[in-house]
């Protein structure tokens, strides 16, 4: 419906020159208050899909590190915004509530608003609803001397306009402007929309006790209005308001009359294998793995876990790294930028082995010059200890230009080792003796 025609309808709404159920249909038109978004999150493989990802995005701690004079990476935990990221973006929501929220935003309504308040240790970061944001593309310089993106929340019947600068702005890979994404249920509509279907269908064979459409067949001649009378008779014995008359799944017929049910069976209409081959397609077209939404039937330990290596390279990494890009550009200042500063998520949480796979990984790094003995007691949420904080080693690599030094000095070595001889075996002879 075209905007002006919308404002025609709610005009007439709001005048009361329309019945009341057309007026309450056309004002629900107007405010786009339409069921094809709830009816997609109805639909139980495309609510699984958004609940991964959402709480795949939740879970990672989202932390603020600095390169260092030294070359490495330290956490900047001094810094204002350090807080606001990792622990609490507005003063309603732990940041593992709000970057989840942001993420089902995202894929549900291709775009995801989030308003940065405030500035310093005064940030705060607050969620627009999808739904109620518009972008506009100032090419034209309408709204400012130079073009920009504007977006426009409406709420409480007013307008309120923000600069890009003002918005964190989160988008699907499918776009065909790089300015607004395109929702993944867009895509699959017809997808979604036959699995909906199909799922009210298998709801109404339960309500009628897996009972389809039956042929009755009546010997005698029956009039117009007798024929009426004995169709509405037998669908009324038929039909779901006789639960409250205690009578189910029971049909009385007269005498004469033969009823003959035409069942539909799953099986054979291949019912469970289309629900099947469309879960997959839901699932492929967000990027989630085949066990993720519960289909184990090529699946394994081992299989699994590779899933999920998968599910991070090739689904999670761009959506993170989309996350990243957008907060150290709208958050990060230019010189904070240049002293090193960045947001990373770490993705060690999702890529967390059992205890076992740990400690040999870790003891691992320690041994090979990687992680201090308190840098790896660290990531098993241990305390420090006293000398944990230099690099350890085995010592069995050398600089290649060092190669074969531990062969010089031989005669000094074989003289310790004669030394030792003896004086072990003088003591052996003491103890000996006393015995």
């Amino acid at each position: 419906m075209k905007l002006k025609e919308r404002v025609k309808t709610a005009y007439r709404v709001l005048t009361n020159k329309a019945s009341k159920d057309t007026a309450m249909q056309q004002l629900i038109d107007f405010l786009g208050l339409h069921d094809t978004k709830e009816s997609a999150l109805s639909e139980a493989t495309y609510f699984a899909c958004l609940k991964v990802l959402s709480e795949s995005v939740g879970k990672l701690p989202l932390k603020l590190l600095q390169h260092n004079e030294d070359g490495g990476v330290v956490t900047a935990r001094g810094h204002p915004l350090y807080f606001v990221l990792h622990d609490r973006p507005n003063p309603y929501m732990t940041s593992t509530t709000f970057w989840s929220t942001m993420e089902q935003n995202r894929n549900h309504h291709g775009d995801a608003y989030a308003w940065i308040k405030g500035a310093g240790r005064k940030t705060s970061l607050w969620i627009l609803p999808s739904e109620e944001v518009e972008i506009w593309y100032d090419d034209q310089k309408i709204l400012s001397d130079i073009p920009d993106v504007y977006y426009i929340y409406s709420h409480g019947g007013k307008l309120y306009k923000f600069s890009s600068e003002q918005i964190i702005h989160l988008k699907t890979s499918s776009s065909f402007d790089g300015i607004k994404g395109i929702p993944v249920r867009e895509q699959l509509k017809s997808t979604i929309n036959g699995n909906i279907k199909s799922q009210k269908m298998l709801n109404q064979m339960y309500k009628s006790g897996f009972t389809a459409k039956a042929v009755v067949q009546y010997t005698a001649d029956l009039s117009g209005e007798n024929l009426r009378k004995f169709k509405e008779k037998i669908e009324d014995f038929a039909g779901s308001d006789l639960d409250d008359k205690e009578v189910k799944n029971i049909i009385p017929i007269p005498v004469g009359t033969t009823l003959t049910p035409l069942n539909v069976k799953l099986a054979d209409s291949q019912f469970i294998d289309i629900k099947k081959y469309s879960a997959l397609q839901i699932a492929s077209a967000f990027g989630i793995k085949p066990n993720q939404i519960g289909d184990y039937e090529k699946s394994s330990y081992a299989s699994a876990e590779a899933q999920q290596l998968s599910f991070y390279v090739d689904t999670l990494l761009y959506i993170l790294k989309q996350y990243e890009e957008e907060l150290n550009y709208k958050l990060l200042s230019r010189e904070e930028i240049n002293n090193g500063y960045y947001f990373k998520f770490n993705v060690a949480v999702i890529l967390r082995a059992d205890l076992k796979t740990q400690i040999e990984t870790l003891s691992q790094a320690v041994s090979n010059f990687i992680y201090t003995p308190n840098e790896a007691r660290a990531l098993l949420d241990k305390p420090a200890k006293p000398g944990g904080d230099r690099l350890l080693g085995n010592g069995a690599s050398i600089p290649v230009e060092l190669a074969g030094t531990q062969y010089t000095n031989l005669e000094g070595k074989e003289e310790e080792k004669q030394w030792m001889e003896k004086t072990i075996e003088k003591i052996l002879t003491k103890l000996l003796k006393k015995v």
